[in-house]
């Protein structure tokens, strides 16, 4: 807990308002909340969350994630999840780190590090208690903040002992899969990508199933395990995000918004919305609007 200690202390000096922080550590950021938010879509990269200071929760699909101190979360696929910070105070508020994965030092890195002896779940998302060793690199990395002279040298290292300790932890055959072309993971992983590019289009199972050359029963099978959810469920979750962030963002109305993500029925949209974020579209973003502190992605 002392190195949790110093690491938060790290974070309060170099982010001393509310909200997400890019640091001089390429692929790292920093997050502060000094209040409880309501619960957020986000899209997660592939990166390690490790959280500091107060809690949070995720969910995916049908998955709750919960973090607290000291315990760290692996992404690895894009995937859309929603979170909140459930613990945070003005005094002790709530503190978090985003390492994005750099894929090439990764996959060299994994030609290194013998696999583990034991496959992991395909869940393109976890959460576990961080040992000493994956702390101690975290904050040596984020020394670097307080020493820029060496950051160019030091904070390489660092890195690549934090990929190190998550390849030869309990999380190793998992984070394979960022940088695997081969087997059902790796086709799951190019029909998430394909539905990124492609939400707002109409698009059926056999169709997603020939882009990734699966057949559609075994598609359907492992999408799910991989995400918590089927195509369509990740395809309307894509759609409505980007629905929301049209209009919280370049106030767009609800209609056009609706057409601008695939919607053919607006009052198919806003039910679908209601039944996502709680409330319907224009109140929704009424209250996003009057309340910004409650709307950090945590």
């Amino acid at each position: 807990m002392e190195t949790l200690s110093e690491i938060a202390a790290v974070i309060a000096r170099h982010v001393s308002k509310d909200g997400f922080h890019a640091t001089p550590i390429e692929r790292v950021t920093l997050v502060r909340s000094s209040t409880v938010t309501m619960p957020m879509p986000n899209v997660y990269r592939p990166q390690l969350v490790l959280v500091v200071q107060g809690r949070k929760e995720v969910t995916l699909g049908d998955r709750v994630f919960r973090y607290a101190p000291g315990r760290y979360g692996v992404v690895t696929y894009d995937l859309p999840a929603i979170g909140h910070v459930v613990e945070a105070t003005p005094d002790k508020p709530y503190l978090c780190l985003y390492l994005d994965f750099d894929p090439v030092m990764l996959g060299d890195l994994a030609l290194r590090v013998p696999p583990p002896g034991t496959p992991s779940l395909p869940i393109g998302k976890t959460v576990s208690d961080a040992g000493a060793d994956l702390l101690d690199a975290t904050l040596r990395l984020l020394r670097q903040l307080d020493d820029p002279a060496a950051l160019p040298v030091l904070g390489p290292l660092a890195e690549q002992e934090i990929l190190y300790r998550l390849l030869a932890g309990p999380d190793g055959a998992r984070m394979r899969h960022i940088t695997s072309g081969q087997g059902r993971v790796a086709q799951i992983g190019r029909a998430i990508a394909w539905i990124g590019l492609n939400f707002r289009e109409r698009f059926s199972i056999e169709r997603l199933a020939a882009e990734v050359g699966m057949s559609p029963s075994s598609l359907h099978e492992h999408f799910r395990a991989v995400t918590a959810m089927t195509p369509l469920q990740f395809q309307k979750q894509l759609r409505l995000q980007d629905a929301r962030s049209l209009m919280l963002v370049d106030d767009i109305d609800v209609t056009t918004a609706a057409f601008s993500v695939g919607y053919e029925s607006p009052s198919q949209f806003s039910r679908e919305y209601r039944r996502h974020f709680g409330e319907p579209p224009l109140r929704d973003i009424a209250r996003l609007r009057a309340s910004p502190a409650l709307a950090v992605v945590a």
